[in-house]
């Protein structure tokens, strides 16, 4: 993805005697020689260097770690970032690490190491799952329900963002999520996306729901009858299960009413 931060992170690259080949390919001139690198091996070789570099402001090497994500598309790079931003404690730089996650989050190609790292590093740890969620749907969801202005998420950037996020939800916390689970399910055209997420909160290792409110809102969502899961998804759910790891042998066994 070529953005502006990807244009820092090439010129700080170029300082490190680092220079693109060609796509996915990188010449590392070092004392030995020089050296043809992956997007994988810069990923692990210099993501944390660029966000430690100490020559540079903390708002600079998050922009450079950015610039990072967006140029080598690896998942570390994403693991790096993470790393750097709980060190954080000035507001203004946690506040651009989300933006930057929400912006990419919007684009019209999906930004699968985004979404990944939501999914296993946020959104499966109970101490950040609630924020994270939060900072990439809930605010957004929340204030336009309060504003009345739910129907702005049926297309656009905004839309794309949230069906990512909640497609990807399933491990966070019912409590933290329910309400904009149930905001969302006003918009039918999000209904596809908020049925992957009650598929995933009832699939993941880590997926949490309640079945009875869970039931509820499959049972409010347009989608073809024929739809793969939903049968018996909804089965479960009236069977009281809240996980597919704690009751492995119900899903498939059950008979949808």
């Amino acid at each position: 993805m070529h953005t502006p931060a990807a244009d820092d992170a090439l010129r700080w690259l170029a300082d490190e005697g680092v220079t693109p080949l060609g796509k996915g390919r990188w010449l590392e001139s070092t004392s030995s020689g020089d050296l043809e690198r992956s997007d994988n091996d810069l990923a692990h070789e210099w993501a944390a260097a660029a966000l430690g570099d100490d020559r540079l402001t903390p708002m600079q090497r998050l922009r450079t770690g950015l610039g990072l994500l967006d140029l080598l598309d690896e998942y570390w790079a994403t693991f790096e970032l993470r790393t750097f931003i709980t060190e954080q404690t000035d507001p203004v730089v946690m506040d651009a690490f989300w933006a930057g996650y929400r912006q990419r989050l919007e684009a019209v190609e999906p930004a699968e190491q985004v979404l990944y790292s939501l999914w296993v590093d946020w959104f499966e740890d109970r101490d950040t799952a609630q924020a994270a969620f939060s900072r990439v749907a809930g605010d957004d969801v929340r204030r336009m329900l309060a504003q009345r202005r739910l129907c702005d998420l049926a297309t656009g950037p905004v839309h794309r963002r949230i069906a990512r996020v909640l497609e990807h939800s399933g491990p966070v916390g019912w409590a933290y999520k329910h309400d904009v689970y149930e905001a969302v399910a006003t918009v039918p055209e999000l209904h596809p996306a908020l049925f992957a997420g009650l598929r995933a909160s009832y699939h993941d290792v880590y997926g949490d729901l309640e079945p009875m409110p869970a039931l509820a809102l499959l049972d409010r969502l347009h989608l073809p009858p024929d739809t793969p899961h939903l049968a018996p998804l909804r089965a479960v759910l009236l069977a009281g299960s809240r996980n597919h790891y704690r009751h492995p042998d119900l899903w498939g066994t059950v008979r949808p009413e």
